[in-house]
């Protein structure tokens, strides 16, 4: 089994608007993090991308990607969506909605997580991110 190193690398996978686009992304997820050797990362990665890569293609309407990367100790994932609007997590939603848990589910289960815009250099839209040490 390949080691991890000290390296770190990259991923980026752009995916259409199109809700098949999770299972795609989860399994790409699965294979890049069993070829760097992080198999023990595998099933809390995958639940964090399938909801971040989920916020993007059912809130928003254009295309997304699904970023992967590794540096010092630290896995990083992330969904960039073409919409702007700031994330919502479940607690700041009206009502009874029965949306918005996957953010909920993203801030407990990851290290940290986050998002920003993304302005400038013909960029738009928003890019939701979250962390995972490696134990």
């Amino acid at each position: 089994m390949p080691e991890t190193g000290t390296e770190p690398w990259e991923y980026t996978l752009h995916i259409p608007n199109d809700v098949r686009a999770v299972t795609v992304s989860r399994r790409t997820l699965r294979l890049i993090l069993a070829m760097h050797g992080l198999i023990g990362l595998v099933d809390t990665a995958e639940l964090l991308a399938a909801e971040l890569v989920a916020n993007a293609v059912t809130h928003t309407k254009g295309p997304a990607a699904l970023r992967v990367g590794w540096s010092a100790g630290v896995l990083r994932i992330g969904a960039w969506d073409a919409d702007p609007e700031p994330p919502r997590l479940r607690a700041e939603l009206l009502g009874e909605a029965e949306e918005g848990w996957g953010l909920v589910l993203v801030r407990d289960c990851a290290d940290v997580w986050g998002w920003q815009p993304m302005a400038g250099r013909g960029n738009r839209g928003k890019f939701v991110w979250c962390e995972l040490a490696a134990a």
